[in-house]
């Protein structure tokens, strides 16, 4: 399983949105440096709220190209960065990847995946009925989640558009996805 990263982002303030760059540098244990986002303890606001010692198990937000074309048929525009993603792809199916998931981005980068990302309400603050659309409910009532996957990085190193993706499944039995 492998895709192409299409854009890297990231922001040392908090906002909703992350500006796009030529690059970003992914430090082990800690995150994309000079993101808001990155440590080794929870950086989110909400996060930090509830216990401010918790791992940090979204170290890096990576999300797909394909959900943007999907929400482009819906009627919005969104583009790389704007959800607050570190890293937009094309071509892997992030959310079909089990817990444990290691991704091999560039050259050097590794990172594991950790779960979903569990968007909140800013998201319709951006633009009005998204949130509707990445969060909804399957045929059996169950909730789907479909903003993306969060991830700590193993192995650190530099990320550019273009770069290759390589998925690297955990043993079996893969524990599905839940939102951390």
């Amino acid at each position: 399983m492998s895709g192409t990263v299409t854009a890297v982002s990231s922001n040392g303030e908090y906002s909703f949105t992350k500006p796009n760059r030529d690059s970003i540098t992914l430090l082990a244990g800690l995150g994309v440096a000079g993101d808001v986002h990155a440590g080794a303890t929870v950086k989110h606001r909400s996060r930090v709220a509830q216990d401010p010692t918790q791992p940090n198990l979204r170290q890096v937000h990576l999300m797909h190209q394909e959900l943007f074309d999907e929400l482009g048929r819906a009627g919005f525009q969104v583009l790389p960065g704007q959800l607050g993603e570190n890293i937009t792809t094309s071509g892997i199916d992030l959310l079909g990847l089990p817990t444990g998931t290691l991704l091999h981005i560039g050259d050097t980068a590794i990172v594991e995946v950790t779960g979903l990302r569990n968007p909140c309400h800013q998201i319709d603050n951006f633009q009005h009925g998204l949130l509707k659309q990445v969060v909804g409910r399957d045929e059996s009532g169950n909730v789907v989640r479909k903003a993306g996957i969060m991830s700590i990085v193993i192995q650190g190193g530099e990320i550019r558009p273009g770069d290759m993706i390589r998925a690297e499944l955990p043993a079996e039995p893969h524990r599905p996805l839940d939102r951390v």
